[in-house]
């Protein structure tokens, strides 16, 4: 598992101590993928019910609240494949 991964994995799994409804993927291009599910954070890169790819750099943005996922999202920085409302539930818990 990438440096990145494993740091993303620790942080997300703070924000979303409670899990997640749902099925989510976070992919980042060259590192890996995170799932986040009911059960928590994990690397992994299973079926999804969306799926949001960002670089590395975009998604530290966000983990560190630097850069909103909506405002991410608008700009083309994030993309989002799947179910939209998942996205941005997911996105309202990123911060």
């Amino acid at each position: 598992m990438s440096k990145v991964i494993e740091t993303a994995v620790k942080a997300l799994s703070v924000r979303l101590a409670d899990g997640f409804d749902g099925v989510a993927k976070f992919v980042i291009p060259g590192e890996g993928a995170i799932m986040v599910d009911g059960a928590g954070v994990r690397a992994g890169d299973d079926d999804a019910d969306v799926t949001l790819t960002a670089s590395t750099e975009v998604f530290e943005q966000i983990l560190a609240g630097d850069l909103s996922a909506a405002s991410a999202f608008m700009s083309g920085k994030l993309l989002v494949d799947g179910n939209m409302g998942m996205a941005m539930k997911l996105g309202g818990a990123l911060g």
